[in-house]
Formats: C-alpha cells, structure tokens, sequence
C-alpha cells in the first residue's frame, strides 16, 4: 500500500459508502470518528457560514485503511496511521493549501502526525491533551452500592444540567464553556444524561451517553460536583448508563479518562472498564 494514495473528500454520504466497514470493524478504537461522522450526515451540513468538514481516506485494494477528518475549527482527527502514512497526509494536506490547528488520534498516531506537520508545514506542536480509551468488559458493580436511583434527564432538568456541564468543562480545562446560548452547538446537546439521584430525589452525579452508532455507545461526560465526591455515585451513574447502554444492544462501552487521575482509573477499571490505548492531542 502506497502511504500517500489519499482521497480526499467533503461528501459524508461517500465517506460512510466506502469507509463505514472500516469504521464498524473496530468501533471501540474508531468511535469518535463514529459520532463526529455520524453527527455529520444527521445534520446534513456544516454550520452557515463555516468551511466544510474534509475527509481522507487510504485506500488499498479495495478497502479503507485509514480515514481523518479535518472539521471547520481546522482541528484534525486520524485513525492509526504509521509514520510513512502520517507524513505522505501532511504533505498531501500542506501541498492542498490546508490549514490545522491542532491532531487528535491515538499517541503514536498523533505524535507521528505532529513531527511531520512540522517538518512540511513550519508549525510548532503542543502537546495539549492526553486520554486513556476504556471499552467495558464485564461490568461489575461497586460494593457498597450507593443509595438512591438512577433517572434519565428531562427537559424540567435542563437548568441543572447546564450548570453540571459547565462546571464539568471548567474542571477539566476544555474550551469554550458552556452556556445558554452556546449548549445547541456543544458537545453535550446530543447525548442522553442520567442523573444519580439520592432517596430525596436530589441529584448527586450525572453521566451523558452517545446514541448507539455501530454497536459503540460512548460513556461521556461523568461529573460529580466537588463536594459531594468520595462517596460511590460517579460509580454508580456509571453503572446505570452502561447497564442501559448494554440492555439496548451494545456491542462496546467506551470511555475516556485523563491518565493522570489515579482515582478515575482505579475507579472504571473496578467496574470492569479496561484500557485498550492511550491518545494524546496537539495544537499547532
């Protein structure tokens, strides 16, 4: 396989025509590319205004290698490519006059990428994010188990949802934050939410789960507020939305942790989470 035999695209419809069986194949490694494409051809468009999302795909015999994407904030997203193949993108990308500001892929991948886009680009990387990708394999639930109950969001929850993702953004550095006028075009607007909720009915933790795509359901974000922390109900929000995801048919639960925070990890991996690879992101 030739490492620079890339096609590039703005058409989704074409992309999920030849690289949905690709994607499918391995859909806890691929699923971000699985909601972003996903999300995509739901809403049809890109947002007036912006430019196109552009896709690549390698192409060998036949099938699909390897598939990114660059969305209109310019940030590119890679599936695992070697380091022939994320230099032959670079060079490809940078020849065509497109600009990034940033890669997100598995460690290697994005490391490989981020050397490369500065050899043929003249860009100067940082190393901004890293994640940890968890896929569930048996789900074992914490002992003791925390009381109350778990209970899908609604629309009367709306204000406190709002303010557990803005504080949940804050906590973990993302930008931009959340309010509002801004929650339609955020991350979270598109994912189903569980609240932990004590025997009161007070709500103590929140988790927000993906819409099944491939047999993959994302857990993403679990949140408890600081002052309630230490006390198992991360945990058990967690158990109910993966409870939920794998009565509805799922084949893989993922999540993603921040490797450096030992009790997120020790915490998913006592529910039966196991790690399965390491990301890493870079701004340009």
């Amino acid at each position: 396989m030739r490492p620079d035999d890339w096609h590039l695209t703005e058409d989704v419809d074409d992309v999920l025509a030849r690289a949905g069986d690709f994607l499918r194949s391995r859909p806890a490694l691929h699923n971000t590319p699985l909601t972003t494409i996903e999300k995509l051809r739901t809403r049809r468009a890109d947002a007036p205004g912006t430019e196109a999302t552009v896709f690549g795909l390698l192409e060998s015999g036949g099938e699909v290698r390897a598939l990114c994407y660059r969305l209109p904030t310019h940030r590119l997203t890679l599936t695992p490519l070697s380091p022939e193949q994320a230099d032959a993108l670079a060079v490809r990308l940078a020849g065509h006059g497109h600009r990034l500001s940033g890669v997100t892929a598995d460690r290697d991948t994005a490391t490989a990428f981020a050397g490369a886009w500065r050899r043929h680009a003249d860009a100067v990387p940082e190393h901004t994010w890293q994640g940890r990708l968890y896929r569930l394999g048996t789900l074992t639930p914490q002992e003791p188990f925390p009381p109350g109950r778990g209970r899908l969001v609604g629309e009367q929850d709306h204000a406190q949802l709002l303010r557990w993702c803005g504080e949940f953004v804050a906590d973990v550095g993302e930008a931009p934050s959340i309010d509002a006028d801004s929650w339609a075009g955020s991350r979270f607007a598109d994912k189903r939410f569980t609240f932990w909720e004590m025997p009161d009915g007070t709500p103590v933790s929140m988790a927000g789960s993906t819409a099944m795509v491939g047999g993959m359901v994302r857990v993403d974000p679990v949140y408890t507020p600081a002052r309630l922390r230490g006390r198992g109900y991360a945990g058990a929000v967690t158990v109910e939305v993966s409870r939920a995801a794998l009565a509805a048919g799922a084949t893989d639960v993922v999540l993603f942790t921040h490797p450096a925070n030992p009790s997120s990890n020790a915490l998913y991996q006592r529910l039966g989470y196991v790690p399965i690879a390491d990301f890493a992101g870079y701004t340009f």
